[in-house]
């Protein structure tokens, strides 16, 4: 005689069936939001663990989420503060999760069935990294700041709010109800108290960037696939400075100490040629420099500065 075992509900995947390697991938090719999915999924484990921590642990608490919150005046120190702050929220408080989380699965799966999973997940991991550089933004330029520390996923979901305005845009969708969704909640810093604006404002702005980028793009870019432009665009930032009395980058050294290259774009007022030097290069070396010559037309490289004389500079 053979024995069924008992289910509830007998017509339902069972757990195992349902994060098979078989069924995840059938779901990816299916365009269904797995990167949305598994991203709440992080969240609120993480988020679990920290409402238990304070439960039982009220030092462990504090110390787990001390160390994954952005702070801007150690976050060179503790650099992956820019990825982990992503994935805190609030332990004491259900609302913070709870609103951040209804958010994401509204607007996430939209996205990502629209632009694909790797974009969809460039775009959310830009943005986030954008509310981070606004917050150092506020810092470099109020001294209180550098002491303003932030954790959720804010930052990312305001890049998800500029790029479904974009998206829809784009494509002829009416986007006023969207413009007084996303003014109530760049609002609620005023209403709420202890709301990271900058970081909601630093992730509007690149999210937004990067997702015209992506759907309207550079004119030359337009026949690329998503997946080429995130490539190519999803990779390199530039941060533009200006240059003291002293000879060095304006503000702190903490914004060196971020990137990967610093580039100084040196000229002399009494001649035409402009040099490029790099003063830190981690990817490679500083012993190189660049020679271009201000023309009429706008820059143009010198392809060998040795063999200009003083007295070709100019024509007569």
């Amino acid at each position: 005689m053979a024995y069924q075992r008992f289910s509830l509900f007998p017509d339902s995947p069972s757990f195992k069936d349902l994060f098979s390697a078989r069924s995840l991938r059938y779901r990816w090719r299916n365009g269904d939001p797995v990167i949305t999915t598994a991203i709440m999924a992080i969240c609120i484990v993480v988020w679990a663990i920290e409402a238990v921590l304070f439960l039982v642990w009220p030092e462990g608490g504090n110390a787990f989420v001390n160390a994954g919150m952005l702070l801007p005046a150690t976050a060179v120190r503790h650099p992956w503060t820019f990825i982990t702050s992503m994935f805190l929220h609030q332990p004491t408080s259900l609302w913070h999760i709870l609103f951040n989380m209804l958010t994401l699965w509204c607007v996430g799966p939209v996205l990502e069935r629209m632009m694909g999973h790797w974009p969809y997940l460039a775009l959310y991991v830009l943005s986030g990294l954008g509310g981070g550089a606004g917050l150092m933004v506020w810092a470099v330029c109020s001294p209180s700041g550098w002491m303003t520390a932030a954790y959720g996923a804010s930052g990312a979901l305001f890049g998800l709010f500029a790029a479904i305005l974009v998206v829809y845009r784009r494509i002829g969708i009416d986007i006023r109800s969207m413009l007084i969704w996303m003014l109530i909640n760049f609002l609620m810093p005023v209403i709420t108290p202890g709301i990271a604006w900058q970081a909601h404002v630093g992730g509007f702005i690149v999210g937004g960037v990067l997702a015209w980028l992506l759907v309207t793009g550079l004119h030359a870019f337009r026949g690329k696939s998503l997946t080429w432009r995130t490539t190519v665009y999803g990779i390199t930032v530039f941060v533009v400075g200006h240059i003291n009395k002293d000879g060095n980058i304006a503000g702190p050294k903490v914004l060196e100490h971020m990137v990967d290259c610093v580039l100084y774009f040196e000229g002399d007022p009494n001649t035409s040629y402009r040099l490029l030097r790099a003063a830190k290069n981690r990817f490679g070396s500083t012993n190189e420099i660049g020679v271009f010559e201000m023309l009429d037309d706008g820059l143009a490289e010198v392809p060998n500065p040795s063999g200009r004389s003083k007295y070709q500079e100019g024509a007569c």
